[in-house]
């Protein structure tokens, strides 16, 4: 939804309610996506919430419902009947509902949890007994499975009965006697078979699947490679469990990117996910997530000034220098970020397997001299123009080619042994970098000046 979209929305949806025509707010309700409601939710007074809430049909507040967050669904069920709160819990989709539930009290969850039949009661206990992050966890039971021995008329009539609770209806999977996946059907197989026909007959046999263990990154690139609307979570013994579906990927993809995207700029999703909407504690958490790097490169800094006073007697010999320390170090660090986020990339959609490890170092480094040498040649120019001293452009020209190339070299590095040791790469996030590079940016020009300068 586009901003002047949703501000059209909210304005109307107000308005309706200062002037209590809740017959038209609802008939307007109606025709809205779920998901523009849910964001239109969050920007009403809690009152106000429930009063429009209220007004959805059973259909569109348990779609509401799937998109909006665990706090807003704890506190709109609070407001509801027991009968109200049953329907809407009925009907509300396994995974969607787990996804809710993880995010409270165990406490709460049971109290939620109380309002389901026992055979849906047992399979949301089931997935939030998995592991967070994995496709146990993320998983659905609401999926049509159907015997190898039925006829295809059998398993439409069976598709039939069972397909208005199932998440999707896309994939037919086919079990042996023992609810172990041996096949899948498309809908637009199964429908244009002869009625006659076997399911075993037509099935497919060449399954792409998940364990309930796989991390849930693992099956997004499942799902995004072979190009899935769902795909089957099997168990050690290849017991069907559960699906997976598209939407699901979708947040997912979101989800993983956002978070190496904090992890790389050195702080934390919780600065944004986080329920607990007080002051303190977000800023408490912000704290928490950025303060780590930060005093990382406090360390790092104090290292860079440990250098500098190394190298104090050269540049008190020549002030001249201590004007392109900036320019160095800024651009060390920006050669630094570009291939660590570029490596980065590459560890995650496993372009870096075997001989990429080695093409991608190859590769970083030689764009590394070169863009040195071309920043090089343009630096050096400079400083004969700014002061006409050729040493000093010398220097640093020579300082900016081995100060490029060195950062491409680190930037590439550190993510391929933060892999290798078993750590998210995106760790290697932009402060961790920049400091390791500014000293030996630092290092290598002051070491130049006072071989090239200083002792001439």
């Amino acid at each position: 939804m586009g901003l002047v979209m949703f501000y059209e929305y909210l304005s109307r949806i107000e308005k309706l309610l200062e002037s209590n025509k809740e017959l038209e707010l609802h008939n307007y309700l109606e025709d809205m996506h779920a998901a523009d409601i849910a964001e239109v939710l969050e920007n009403l007074e809690d009152a106000e919430q429930s009063q429009v809430f209220g007004l959805l049909s059973d259909e569109k507040a348990t779609e509401v419902l799937e998109e909006i967050n665990s706090e807003q669904f704890s506190d709109l069920l609070e407001h509801l009947s027991y009968e109200k709160k049953v329907t809407l819990l009925e009907n509300m989709s396994q995974d969607d509902m787990v996804d809710k539930l993880s995010e409270m009290s165990e406490s709460k969850q049971k109290e939620i949890i109380a309002f389901l039949d026992y055979e849906d009661a047992a399979d949301v206990k089931e997935l939030l007994v998995f592991e967070e992050n994995t496709a146990g966890r993320i998983m659905t039971k609401e999926f049509v499975a159907i015997q190898k021995d039925f006829s295809v008329y059998y398993a439409i009539e069976t598709l039939r009965a069972i397909a208005p609770d199932a998440e999707t209806i896309y994939y037919i999977y086919v079990t042996d006697d023992l609810q172990r996946l041996i096949g899948v059907i498309s809908l637009r197989e199964l429908i244009i078979s002869a009625p006659n026909r076997s399911v075993d007959s037509i099935m497919n046999e060449n399954l792409i699947t998940v364990n309930v263990d796989d991390d849930q990154e693992d099956v997004a690139r499942v799902v995004s490679k072979y190009d899935l609307l769902a795909v089957p979570v099997i168990d050690a013994k290849g017991v069907l469990r559960g699906i997976i579906t598209i939407d699901d990927v979708l947040d997912i993809i979101e989800e993983e990117a956002t978070e190496d995207i904090f992890k790389f700029a050195g702080t934390s999703e919780y600065e944004v996910y986080e329920s607990d909407t007080t002051l303190f504690n977000r800023v408490k958490n912000s704290v928490q997530s950025r303060l780590p790097w930060l005093i990382i490169t406090i360390f790092g800094g104090l290292l860079s000034a440990r250098v500098l006073n190394n190298f104090q007697g050269t540049i008190s010999s020549n002030a001249t220098l201590a004007l392109f320390m900036p320019l160095l170090t800024g651009m060390g660090g920006n050669v630094g970020t570009q291939s660590s986020t570029i490596t980065v990339r590459n560890i995650a959609t496993h372009v870096i397997e075997g001989t990429g490890i080695l093409r991608t170092l190859i590769h970083e480094i030689s764009v590394g001299i070169v863009v040195g040498i071309i920043c090089s040649l343009l630096v050096g120019a400079a400083a004969i123009l700014m002061k006409s001293e050729l040493d000093i452009a010398l220097v640093v020209g020579i300082a900016m080619m081995a100060n490029m190339t060195t950062a491409a070299t680190i930037g590439t590095i550190v993510p391929l042994v933060f892999k290798k040791i078993g750590v998210d790469p995106a760790v290697a996030s932009a402060p961790f970098i920049t400091t390791t590079i500014d000293l030996t940016g630092l290092t290598i020009y002051f070491t130049l000046a006072t071989l090239m300068i200083v002792r001439s």
